[in-house]
């Protein structure tokens, strides 16, 4: 998977299209990443104690991951991810300006 926890990423394709965040979590078993404040769906949630009241909480669901794109830190473009090796080791790097990827 190419996008990590930690990356900047922008919304490409959904309701919250064009709208950039930070990635909390990845499940690359269901190639989903989970994104701050995006994806916010409303959730029923039944009461647990006698005399509590049930709510309406605001969830946020993971999206797939061919619905957002990295935001490079060099250039601040969204952008497509490729590899290299360096020193025996697999270093991303930005498709657009070329800079490495921390």
């Amino acid at each position: 998977m190419r996008i990590k926890k930690g990356d900047s990423v922008k919304i490409i394709k959904g309701k919250d299209r064009g709208k950039p965040g930070k990635v909390l979590k990845v499940f690359p078993d269901e190639d989903r990443v989970l994104v701050e404040g995006m994806n916010i769906f409303k959730k029923h949630v039944r009461p647990r104690r006698q005399g509590e009241k049930g709510e309406i909480v605001q969830v946020a669901r993971p999206i797939s991951v061919s619905n957002v794109a990295l935001v490079c830190s060099q250039c601040s473009r969204a952008t497509r991810v490729g590899y290299h090796f360096q020193d025996g080791k697999k270093i991303r790097y930005c498709r657009k300006c070329g800079q490495n990827i921390q």
